[in-house]
């Protein structure tokens, strides 16, 4: 049997106290479409977490979060500045390029993953001419596809260098949770407060059974946003089903401190992990994933007990992520079956 605890954080079944809520909301009938007490509850809270009257919006996934916020930015002759191993670059399928009519992703290096000013002001500075698709926005992963987290003095460096460019600034929030957890300061500080225009705040890598909220914190760049994800498929006409859960997983903190366990699973496999002889830690450990180089040995002898993980996001090497349902017992599992792999 596949053993899938460390493949995604996908992977994880739903967080308790999103599933109280989702099972709350099926109790009685409701109005559609977002018309319900629900999704009023969810707004509310999400505005509450950033303290601050952002406008809303709530869809499937990652992909159409991520796809339609930077399609809102831009129009087809525009260009965004992302990191070549960015989410919206090696994972979405063309999304945002399709939603946009055609917008162009400029790609930056960056060390662990990450945008610096420098590599933005490079590559908007590279060309001026009408042949150039003209440069529009800026997005950036947080945490990164590598682990790792931008600080609060990063994102602030970003969010002012695209003021000063005229840019706007998307934040891919995938794993925002775990972000956040891991710098330990407030969700306004690291977004709207650093520069952030519109966040794509995930919500099922966090513990949802499916559901993304797209936040923006410039009421002037959501006009029409609902009609865009309306034309996109990605009105729920069940609404309740998904932004229930956030209600529950919002309240007294629960996203924080399950997102703050998930990362200290990912500390203890990666402190475990590189002390044994010929593993070594490709990134940081910063939020709940562990980027290692295995040598083929260990790789082989995972694939033979059953474990699955991924070698081919990032920068290579094996990627173990962590989730709210990840325990101390698995964690000291996976790593006995590597040690014994490099025994054998």
């Amino acid at each position: 049997m596949q053993r899938t605890e460390f493949a995604s954080d996908n992977t994880s079944g739903i967080c308790p106290e999103a599933l109280a809520s989702f099972i709350e909301a099926n109790r009685d009938n409701m109005a559609s479409y977002g018309n319900d007490e629900w999704t009023r509850r969810a707004c509310d809270a999400i505005r509450d977490v950033f303290e601050t009257d952002c406008d809303v919006f709530f869809v499937f996934n990652g992909t159409a979060a991520n796809s339609l916020a930077l399609a809102s930015l831009c129009q087809s002759y525009h260009s965004i500045v992302c990191h070549k191993l960015s989410h919206v670059e090696t994972d979405e399928c063309g999304g945002p390029e399709f939603f946009s009519n055609g917008t162009k992703l400029l790609l930056a290096d960056g060390e662990h993953g990450k945008l610096d000013v420098e590599g933005i002001a490079r590559l908007i500075a590279a060309r001026t001419d009408i042949h150039y698709p003209k440069p529009r926005a800026v997005t950036i992963t947080q945490s990164t596809e590598v682990g790792t987290v931008y600080s609060l003095e990063e994102v602030q460096a970003i969010g002012h260098a695209c003021r000063e460019m005229g840019l706007s600034f998307h934040m891919d929030g995938a794993r925002f949770a775990n972000a956040v957890a891991h710098l330990g300061v407030s969700p306004a500080d690291i977004t709207w407060r650093a520069g952030v225009d519109v966040l794509s705040f995930g919500g099922t890598k966090m513990g949802m059974p499916v559901g993304e909220a797209v936040v923006f914190f410039n009421h002037q760049l959501a006009q029409d946003f609902a009609y865009r994800c309306k034309q996109a498929g990605q009105l729920a006409s069940k609404m309740r089903f998904m932004t229930a859960p956030w209600v529950g997983m919002l309240a007294e903190n629960a996203w924080l401190t399950r997102a703050a366990h998930a990362n200290a699973m990912a500390t203890r496999l990666g402190d475990a992990l590189s002390r044994l002889p010929g593993v070594g830690l490709m990134f940081p450990v910063q939020a709940n994933a562990v980027f290692v180089s295995l040598p083929q040995m260990a790789v082989d002898g995972l694939k033979d007990k059953g474990w699955a993980f991924y070698s081919f996001i990032g920068a290579g090497g094996a990627r173990f992520v962590c989730s709210w349902a990840t325990t101390v017992e698995q964690v000291d599992e996976l790593v006995g079956d590597v040690e014994g792999s490099l025994a054998s």
